[in-house]
């Protein structure tokens, strides 16, 4: 069997032990992993061990949800993130890197991290969790994809206003996220010549310059430069076209120009089961779709279904590797 699946604790004053302990009890006999973090944040009754060494975790975690102990400074309260603790969280992720880069553990999976708390506690100068592991992994460029069943999408810009995107979406910039998103899909989707289908940045793909020429301009002619290279991509696409059921049958993943025209469809199609996945990173990295949820962390009702699946496709990709 291979290497267990790493999975950082994340913020604990949020809903990650709570859905780190019901993933267990879902996967225990089909996908071991192992906690990284403290034992004592975990939900009263939770069956625990202590282990040295990850490679523990696949023979105890049937029975038991293994555990990296990290011991935090300061006492937990469920919705009451401590800065005091953020130094510890950072120390979970980095722990997490370290052993899938030497393959002690096959993936990395992350909870939800906050980032106000690592910001006040730790000085963290990393807007999340994704340009956190690039310069970990000493990558200068790495892509967030989107990824159900259903659909995967990457948007080429991510956190910025919308009114940022035309100067911020280059050439340089899509023809890589292009290129990362290929080469992901190839190393850790198994998938052997990808389809990819890009989306124009105006309504209706500009209409032939009567809604915006980016499309004339630049995205087109890139395009069409790219079929020479070996990339199968289609487009600039409508947007609003892009995403019923017989369009996403003809790609294996969608490239979005900004965040909310990549996140509007995955979570609209499959809200509870989108998986966060980093690709550009040279190890495998996955992540729920979702934060810390402070407003109901510690009652027992937060969904664990993101993280299950999360975990289910870290597996999955590992496999295709």
């Amino acid at each position: 069997m291979s290497a267990p699946i790493a999975l950082s604790c994340g913020d604990p004053a949020g809903i990650g032990p709570e859905i780190a302990a019901k993933a267990w009890a879902e996967l225990r006999d089909t996908c071991p992993f192992f906690y990284i973090g403290d034992v004592t944040h975990l939900p009263s009754g939770t069956q625990t061990q202590l282990i040295s060494d990850p490679a523990e975790a696949i023979s105890v975690s049937q029975t038991v949800l293994p555990v990296l102990q990290l011991n935090f400074p300061a006492p937990n309260t469920l919705g009451q993130p401590d800065p005091a603790n953020a130094p510890s969280v950072i120390d979970a992720i980095e722990k997490g890197v370290s052993l899938v880069q030497s393959g002690a553990a096959s993936a990395l999976c992350t909870a939800p991290i906050h980032k106000k708390a690592l910001i006040d506690g730790a000085g963290f100068s990393y807007p999340g969790h994704t340009e956190f592991l690039a310069a970990l992994a000493g990558r200068e460029r790495v892509v967030m994809m989107l990824a159900s069943d259903q659909l995967r999408v990457v948007p080429a810009t991510i956190h910025i206003p919308l009114s940022r995107v035309p100067q911020e979406l280059t050439p340089a910039l899509l023809h890589d996220t292009i290129e990362v998103t290929a080469n992901g899909l190839r190393a850790q989707f198994g998938i052997e010549a990808p389809r990819i289908a890009v989306a124009g940045l105006n309504p209706h793909a500009g209409e032939g310059g009567k809604m915006g020429t980016e499309e004339l301009d630049w995205i087109a002619p890139m395009l069409a430069n790219l079929q020479p290279e070996g990339y199968s991509v289609t487009g600039p696409h409508p947007a609003d076209t892009m995403f019923h059921a017989a369009a996403r049958s003809r790609y294996d993943a969608a490239i979005a120009m900004y965040h909310d025209q990549a996140l509007i469809p995955i979570k609209t199609l499959d809200f509870d089961r989108g998986v966060n996945v980093t690709l550009g990173l040279p190890f495998i990295r996955t992540s729920p779709d979702h934060g810390t949820a402070l407003d109901i962390a510690g009652q027992g009702i937060a969904n664990p279904t993101s993280l299950i699946e999360a975990l289910k496709l870290a597996q999955k990709m590992a496999q295709s590797a």
